[in-house]
């Protein structure tokens, strides 16, 4: 799970049905500037709006479409142990590389029950795990010493998604557990997460801007850091976007300004308001005007 792993939107219709041709030419456009892995079915991807005949379907788009050029990990977050355990399974059987999962939806489960939450998923199927920490997201917050933990108990976890926007859980995370990939999981602190340790980035952001997305990835690998700042900086107005209600709405909206396409939402969401979109439009502004990754 080295490097910048796009998590992707998944495209609709006019209909609300799912565009594979155009979450195939989105793969296809983020591979060709460099990103290093994909993410389907998460957050950005708008896991929670699918059916399960849709999720393995827009996973076996994605793994068609990479073709073998990076490794695919697939969203499988659910309410109970037992649909984590169907969709990794699907995940598995559709070619997925991974699976990344988030505490049980709905529901604070205790030191106890994710053990066994976790390790259910991991008993479902062969690939490995990547630990989604996003407390804002799923109502649970995974500090450092319960991840090591659940490291120890549940060998086949490869990596943490840390979303907690502390970077100091990052240097950490790596101190405690040297045989585990390490992530950033929020856009608005990639730079801090990269330099405290973290061995990649799983990325609206780079969804969007995949090429300058992985030059900063290089620019913080490479010690560049004077160079990563200003890079960053630009990125920020978009980045921030990532840690909103809204984040979907936002990056499908900077697609669309963008020229490439970011489409409809499934309800609950809604379009941007005027004024909401008139951020998505300031914060891609500059990169309207330069070549975009396509």
């Amino acid at each position: 799970m080295k490097g910048v792993h796009a998590a992707i939107v998944t495209h609709f219709d006019g209909e609300l049905e799912v565009d594979h041709d155009a979450v195939a030419a989105e793969v296809n456009r983020l591979l060709a500037a460099g990103i290093h892995g994909i993410v389907p079915n998460g957050s950005v991807g708008e896991g929670g709006s699918l059916s399960r005949d849709e999720r393995r379907a827009v996973i076996e788009t994605v793994v068609g479409a990479a073709a073998g050029r990076a490794p695919v990990c697939a969203g499988i977050s659910a309410a109970t142990a037992e649909q984590a355990a169907i969709y990794a399974r699907d995940a598995q059987r559709a070619g997925a590389d991974g699976a990344m999962i988030l505490p049980p939806l709905l529901y604070r489960a205790d030191e106890r029950e994710l053990v066994e939450f976790f390790g259910s998923a991991a008993k479902a199927t062969d690939l490995p795990l990547m630990v989604y920490n996003n407390p804002l997201g799923s109502g649970s917050d995974l500090r450092p010493e319960l991840l090591a933990l659940l490291a120890r108990e549940v060998p086949s976890i490869a990596a943490f998604k840390e979303t907690s926007g502390d970077a100091r859980r990052i240097a950490e995370l790596v101190n405690l557990c040297p045989d585990v990939d390490v992530l950033v999981g929020g856009d608005n602190w990639a730079l801090e997460g990269l330099c405290a340790g973290a061995v990649g980035w799983v990325s609206g952001v780079a969804d969007v801007l995949p090429a300058e997305s992985v030059r900063l990835f290089e620019l913080c690998t490479a010690g560049e850091l004077a160079t990563a700042r200003k890079l960053y900086a630009e990125l920020l107005p978009l980045a921030h976007l990532d840690m909103t209600p809204k984040l979907v709405q936002y990056f499908k909206a900077a697609l669309d300004e963008l020229g490439i396409g970011g489409g409809p939402c499934r309800p609950p969401r809604l379009p941007l308001t005027d004024g909401e979109l008139a951020v998505a439009r300031r914060a891609v502004e500059r990169f309207a005007r330069a070549p975009v990754s396509r």
